[in-house]
């Protein structure tokens, strides 16, 4: 046995459901040479590799017959600060929201919509994170990646990572690359992004006219605690499913039974649906079955209230988007990683 892997590991503290299931194996890396270890030593020993963040985009279904490697490197830095551009660099085991901090603090402003959501730098890009208008897309200045096929380092610029609506080539390559750590463009200057209302209203209630990139965050943080659970205190992964995009003739005929479908346009003249408002027009918002339902609050979060298994809340969706998909025509796709 390798001194630095342990046996029959719960993950229940790695992922956000708090879904107890155990790792055959467990092992933590902090910089480059211990994730290339880890890997090399699954690889004489034949073992399967899980490479999990801050396990907040993932639903575990069962035990985990493999090698669980958790990034747990740290470490932010300015690469350059020019023209009022500047360039900083998060380690991929990095906490999210701290790092959004750490950078509004030094007075950098860009990722001040990104406020308070779960996870790790690392993992930000797989799924393009994004929240209140705002993608990692739209700040992103490249990262650095290891090809788990080669061993080699390869750097990529915003173009080769074909990032879309919470996808990317990392999520559509799953298995193949390992990211160690990202780098963001960020300003001195704000440019404010506020198309929601609900943050402009905030904004004016707590007095911060004109809006400083903290206070936008801070408004931010305000309405997330207010709509969304905080995983600490009740198990889940965020939102669940993502907001379909269908043709525009589907909207309308779903416009015709139901005049209030939220739906926006998309450049490609297609409309993106409010996955949110199709759950809980259904009747499932608040839903419960055992300790497995949907938020009373927000019908985009599937809660896991204490223990429930990776299997019950994989089912509650499946029901929810068997239900979608007979009452609207419309599929629910599923954001988090299924294993």
């Amino acid at each position: 046995m390798t001194a630095s892997w342990q046996e029959h590991v719960s993950l229940k503290p790695y992922n956000t459901f708090g879904i107890d299931v155990k790792a055959r194996y467990f092992t933590q890396a902090h910089n480059d040479g211990e994730v290339r270890e880890a890997l090399a030593q699954a690889r004489e020993r034949g073992v399967a590799v899980l490479v999990i963040g801050g396990g907040s985009n993932l639903l575990l279904t069962r035990d985990v017959d493999a090698l669980v490697l958790h990034i747990a490197s740290r470490g932010r830095r300015v690469v350059s600060d020019e023209a009022g551009r500047v360039v900083v660099e998060a380690e991929a085991g990095e906490p999210w929201h701290p790092f959004v901090q750490w950078s509004l603090q030094q007075g950098f402003c860009g990722l001040e919509n990104l406020s308070l959501i779960p996870g790790t730098v690392g993992a930000a890009p797989m799924q393009n994170v994004g929240a209140y208008g705002v993608e990692i897309k739209d700040v992103f200045a490249g990262l650095t990646a290891l090809d788990r096929e080669t061993g080699e380092l390869r750097d990529f610029g915003l173009e080769q990572c074909a990032f879309g609506y919470r996808d990317s080539l990392f999520k559509r390559s799953p298995g193949r690359w390992l990211i160690l750590r990202v780098r963001f463009a960020l300003s001195h200057t704000l440019q404010a992004h506020l198309d929601y209302g609900p943050v402009r209203q905030r904004l004016v209630e707590q007095g911060a006219q004109p809006p400083t990139a903290q206070a936008i965050s801070d408004a931010i943080c305000s309405i997330r605690r207010e709509k969304l659970p905080d995983p600490v205190e009740l198990g889940n992964a965020g939102s669940f499913f993502k907001n379909p995009v269908v043709p525009a003739d589907r909207v309308a005929r779903i416009r015709a039974e139901h005049p209030g479908v939220v739906a926006y346009p998309q450049a490609d003249g297609q409309m993106k649906l409010a996955a949110g408002w199709l759950i809980e027009q259904a009747g499932w918002k608040g839903f419960r079955d055992g300790d497995a339902g949907v938020h009373r609050l927000q019908s985009l979060v599937l809660v896991n209230y204490g223990q429930a298994s990776g299997a019950q809340l994989h089912g509650l969706a499946q029901r929810i988007q068997a239900d979608i998909q007979q009452k609207f025509g419309v599929e629910l796709e599923m954001e988090p990683n299924l294993y």
